[in-house]
């Protein structure tokens, strides 16, 4: 039995530490998070960017913080404000990029948008060097020459910037937030699309504004941006960039819109001298993404996604395209032997090989493609996931991000002849976890072998077995393979269960095969290949099966739905923005595009967990927020609707049901703010506790309940 006999606010209130950060949720959200990283053209700064939680608990807080590639000297801070840092790029010179919306020294009463600044690389403060109305949203700097550009939003129909402005302020005046469209789709996410969409502008010298007007000493030259795709065919809400390493050349991808609200993504290349955008590949049932562009300027990687069908699912595989001169040539294979979806993140420094990550057997590690014949070689070989891969000038190192389950991400040094891997001075240590983590793996009635992590406490044993969670990745196409902070399984391990991390067909890592096996039939293999790893892990000795829940999200949640609807084998079912009725979601969802290849109406039918719902027999706790537009509340509000009304738990004779509904007004697919995190643990803790523990355990107080 857990002993709950004394809250976090008991201990406290005596001045006791948690016995780890884990233990308590306002010391886990405190865990500074690292992401992304960026090196300097010498190889001798490495910046990434550190989250963390402001004084107040009620935001989290971007900076920029110095790495010592060699791996000597401490982390050093290197940015500080209230609004926070993020996007850092390095110029050819050395000079660091990034975005912030904290105010301008030298503008202190301008209103507050995410602007470029620069910090120099000979030292000094960072300064603003462009502002816009409309915010800058990311900076690319090309790696062998003076080019710097910008991702920006901007009104249909600007004439320029000015004008862009002018426009802005009229309808903000006049509060207009009316959106007039023509096409699909109008939403992405979390966001409204329109009126204003993204454009690539370079950055440029400008024009002084008073000429004549004395200047200091260390006056700098103002910057314009020029617009680089006013007048594109297609949209760049979801494109995919890369700058050519003389600056040269934009590759992008583009969504082209096509009929029945459909759509795809073509290749195209941008030149920068003349603006002049060339669609370099654009064929039907395929879509195109740009990958890193060779050293000498003359290949470019490219990353090609297959449509999907009711009976395909998609694959997706590398390419090479000659692009000397501004002519292509044919589209050659890169490694198509090799079964995995790989997404190509470096060229070596002397255009022999690419660096590139996939999803592999529980793992992502750094692979080494060959250029000459496609060959495939493992670099890293430990069991973590690596992103944020850049490689140093000589090309016999690269930096990268690493986590696993047992460990979040964290900046460090690859060898690329022995793959040794070694940690470098980090902004703060790993965070301490009590449990240890098993890999484990059953048989399904096909022969498929199905994988998992299990999480466990330190108690577990014969003597003393654990409660079980089985948790369901998202996705469907995804991998249980990285550190996660929001479904993060030590927060529960610490709470004495054990949790169950499996990978069932669609997911990825394990070949095309395993995918195509689950694919329309979402109810049918990955189904039951979450109930043979369920039973065999169950069969433990250190786990007690009679005490078990499954929770997911997103497709997690779907398939908690689904569990629901044809078993009552767990005590208690978790499902957070779930899909629902696949009639419903289907043209409802931002990318109703996507979805509608996916199943026929037949097909979603057959899967649809709603009509199930006369069975449940299981609790279930539901969570949505409002402004998620993947999967739109309707889904939520239903299924709510229908377990109170139709599923097979009674009500009492107050009318209450067992079910639960966490609603969140404000936040979307994720649970982003900090303290709406520590209020979905929470009541997952006490929903759980009292349905599969038979425990109470207070809701956070921060419900006002």
């Amino acid at each position: 039995m857990l002993n709950r006999g004394m809250d976090s606010a008991d201990t406290h209130a005596l001045g006791e530490q948690p016995e780890t950060p884990f233990h308590d949720l306002d010391h886990y959200l405190s865990i500074p998070r690292v992401a992304g990283l960026t090196l300097s053209p010498d190889g001798k700064r490495l910046v990434t960017t550190v989250t963390t939680l402001n004084s107040k608990g009620t935001e989290f807080a971007t900076a920029l913080w110095e790495l010592d590639p060699a791996g000597r000297n401490h982390a050093r801070r290197i940015t500080r404000s209230a609004k926070g840092e993020a996007g850092a790029v390095f110029a050819a010179n050395g000079d660091l990029y990034f975005t912030s919306a904290r105010p301008d020294p030298e503008s202190p009463d301008a209103d507050p948008v995410s602007a470029l600044w620069l910090l120099p690389a000979d030292g000094g403060e960072a300064r603003v060097v462009h502002s816009r109305a409309g915010g800058i949203s990311s900076v690319m700097a090309a790696k062998d020459a003076d080019a710097t550009f910008v991702n920006a939003e901007v009104l249909a129909g600007s004439t320029d910037e000015d004008d862009d402005e002018e426009r802005r302020k009229a309808r903000k005046d006049k509060k207009v937030s009316a959106i007039l469209h023509t096409g699909y789709p109008v939403r992405y996410w979390d966001a409204d699309l329109g009126p204003a969409g993204p454009r690539l502008f370079a950055v440029e010298p400008g024009a002084e504004k008073e000429p004549g007007k004395p200047s200091t000493v260390d006056a700098t030259a103002p910057l314009a941006l020029r617009n680089l795709t006013p007048g594109v065919g297609g949209s760049l809400r979801e494109a995919k960039t890369v700058v050519s390493p003389d600056g040269k050349t934009i590759y992008t991808s583009m969504t082209k819109a096509l009929a029945k609200a459909d759509s795809r993504e073509v290749l195209v290349a941008v030149d920068v001298a003349t603006g002049v955008s060339k669609v370099l590949l654009d064929h039907e049932g395929m879509s195109y993404f740009p990958g890193p562009v060779s050293p000498d300027n003359r290949t470019l990687v490219v990353e090609s996604e297959s449509d999907t069908t009711p009976t395909q699912a998609p694959q997706v595989k590398l390419h090479l395209l000659g692009v000397a001169g501004g002519e292509t040539t044919d589209l050659e294979p890169l490694a198509h032997q090799w079964d995995r979806w790989a997404t190509a993140l470096a060229w070596l420094p002397d255009g022999s090989a690419i660096l590139a990550k996939a999803d592999d057997d529980g793992a992502s590690p750094v692979f080494r493609i060959d250029v000459a014949d496609g060959g495939v070689t493992q670099v890293t070989k430990d069991g973590a996931a690596y992103t944020d891969v850049v490689v140093s000038p000589e090309g016999t190192t690269a930096y990268a991000l690493r986590s696993s389950y047992e460990y979040p991400a964290e900046a460090v040094r690859i060898d690329l002849a022995t793959g040794e891997v070694v940690r470098l001075q980090a902004p703060a240590e790993r965070p301490a976890y009590k449990g240890r983590l098993e890999r484990v793996e059953t048989t399904a009635e096909d022969g498929s072998r199905v994988p998992a992590y299990l999480a466990l406490p330190d108690s577990a044993s014969a003597d003393s077995p654990a409660p079980l969670l089985l948790w369901i990745h998202g996705g469907p196409l995804g991998s249980w393979n990285a550190w996660t902070w929001r479904w993060n399984p030590w927060l529960l391990v610490a709470k004495g269960y054990a949790v169950l991390l499996p990978d069932p067909a669609l997911s990825t890592g394990y070949g095309q095969d395993f995918i195509q096996r689950g694919w329309g039939e979402w109810g049918k293999k990955p189904f039951t290949d979450l109930m043979a790893i369920t039973d065999a892990v169950v069969a433990r000795p250190d786990i007690d099966g009679s005490r078990t829940a499954a929770m997911g999200g997103s497709f997690g949640g779907y398939m908690a739905n689904w569990v629901a609807g044809q078993t009552d084998r767990f005590k208690a079912i978790v499902t957070h923005a779930s899909l629902w009725a696949l009639d419903q979601f289907g043209p409802t969802t931002d990318a109703a595009q996507y979805w509608l290849k996916e199943m026929t109406v037949e097909m979603a039918m057959a899967n649809s967990p709603h009509l199930n719902v006369g069975n449940i027999k299981t609790p279930m706790l539901v969570i949505h927020g409002d402004k998620d537009y993947r999967v739109p509340i309707g889904e939520g509000l239903r299924l709510w609707y229908e377990l109170l009304s139709s599923s097979q738990l009674p009500a009492d004779e107050n009318g209450q049901s067992p079910h639960r509904f966490l609603y969140f007004p404000d936040e979307n697919h994720w649970i982003l703010q900090p303290q709406h995190a520590k209020v979905w643990y929470g009541v997952v803790e006490s929903f759980l506790a009292k349905q599969v523990l038979g425990e109470d355990v207070a809701l956070p107080e921060e419900l006002g309940l």
